[in-house]
């Protein structure tokens, strides 16, 4: 099956250097390029892609707000932030906004390639550099941080294995605690967050500050 992805940076330099990063893999097709916002929100209406690569730096609408308008119109998008933005507050708002991965451009085809399998599963991708930080950033937060959502030290431990994309075999390896326990932690983890996958308690986590 041929992964159909369109790509929005208003450098023809990424969009070519991207393009031809792809081009000898046959499972992928690049079905559209676009420079800025609006043309991305017309070329859609004809061509909608399974992933869109997206830069969060435009010159008409950023794309934190185009993420947000586009996945509202088309649920079944996947959209990967492309970026050279690694400050930490571009990568939360673009997770709240719904999209489904996070990148640099100093990625190489490997990661790519991979981050796009990953989101076509329905899971989340973030580079794995900008993961780390955001785990780092919050090991010395509280908890609880005033919205009511109150993990035990075991639960952030699974959460935090979790954003690691670890098995739950390796979570339990890691915890020393049993796979059926780690179930459990992820049941609680979900019901306390709302959630209703990994995904979505990934999203809802970095939401609340609880990575």
């Amino acid at each position: 099956m041929i992964t159909k992805i369109a790509i929005t940076d208003d450098h023809v330099m990424v969009l070519r250097g991207i393009e031809t990063m792809l081009e000898n893999t046959p499972e992928i097709t690049v079905v559209a390029t676009y420079t800025n916002a609006q043309d991305t929100i017309n070329g859609l209406v004809n061509v909608v892609p399974d992933v869109l690569l997206l830069d969060i730096n435009l010159p008409d609408i950023n794309g934190i707000d185009l993420s947000k308008q586009l996945l509202k119109q088309y649920p079944e998008l996947k959209i990967i932030a492309l970026t050279n933005f690694d400050d930490l507050s571009f990568v939360k708002r673009m997770m709240k906004n719904g999209v489904h991965g996070y990148l640099l451009k100093n990625t190489d085809k490997i990661e790519l390639v991979f981050a796009l399998k990953t989101v076509l599963l329905g899971e989340l991708y973030i580079q794995k550099s900008i993961n780390n930080r955001l785990i780092n950033q919050n090991t010395s937060k509280p908890l609880d941080n005033g919205l009511n959502i109150k993990l035990t030290r075991r639960e952030h431990d699974v959460l935090v294995g979790i954003s690691e994309e670890l098995t739950t075999q390796q979570i339990s390896e890691k915890l020393f605690i049993s796979p059926k326990t780690v179930e459990t932690h992820r049941m609680n983890i979900m019901s306390k967050l709302g959630a209703k996958n990994s995904v979505g308690i990934i999203k809802i986590a970095i939401e609340r500050q609880l990575l």
